[in-house]
């Protein structure tokens, strides 16, 4: 998929969906891809619309390795280099509305890892690899941030584990029958996150609901 533009980062150009929501927006939410996937996952679109209509503004990022057509991801700095480097930007198109940054399992594990460096109000993990399969051991639990509020959203099934919300800061919602594609019922997980989403106080109020679906901005017009 070619995105619809791309900004310059430090490792090279990434690519990035950005949708914007019919009125006012409510929060910024950025969403990162998995190792090996992109940003047309099953649960990334079902996500992406959810928030369009409760008034986020929706940016969908391709890292810069994904964006050259490799499948093996870059070291996690570069990684966090090129996410910081991307949500510096998208941030100052979108002043004024609180940033929630997140993705599913590799850019999840991003999200997490830079969510003080960016200044994220929150933070939504999906599929969130608690280690790699076979391998409890090799925990990366320490990833989920302390310090700012943070949705997991991971299925039971999942052969890379299932965190455990060990901090008051972490929630984790465990999803029958789903394993880590989340594929089964993508609208339910989405579902999960627009409640957290509006518990925080970063969608548009109920009783002025958004009519109509969001508007795609074109690298001219974003």
């Amino acid at each position: 998929m070619t995105p619809t533009e791309e900004i310059i980062t430090p490792h090279g150009p990434a690519g990035v969906e950005l949708d914007r929501p019919v009125g006012p927006p409510a929060a910024l939410l950025v969403l990162g891809h998995g190792a090996g996937g992109g940003v047309d996952a099953p649960d990334l679109l079902a996500l992406r619309e959810a928030a369009l209509t409760a008034g986020l503004v929706v940016a969908r990022v391709t890292q810069p390795y994904r964006l050259a057509g490799r499948r093996a991801p870059a070291p996690a700095r570069q990684l966090d280099v090129a996410w910081t480097e991307v949500l510096s930007v998208l941030r100052a198109r979108c002043p004024g509305v609180p940033l929630v940054a997140g993705g599913r399992s590799s850019g999840a594990r991003v999200a997490c890892r830079t969510a003080d460096a960016v200044g994220a109000a929150g933070v939504v993990a999906l599929a969130f690899p608690l280690h790699p399969p076979g391998r409890p051991e090799r925990s990366r639990a320490a990833e989920l941030p302390a310090s700012v509020p943070t949705l997991v959203v991971n299925g039971d099934r999942d052969p890379f584990g299932v965190p455990v919300a060990a901090v008051p800061t972490v929630r984790v919602v465990v999803r029958p029958g789903e394993r880590h594609e989340l594929r089964k019922d993508p609208a339910g997980a989405a579902a999960v996150v627009l409640d957290w989403l509006r518990a925080g106080g970063w969608t548009r109020p109920l009783d002025r609901p958004l009519r109509g679906a969001g508007s795609s901005d074109r690298a001219e017009g974003a």
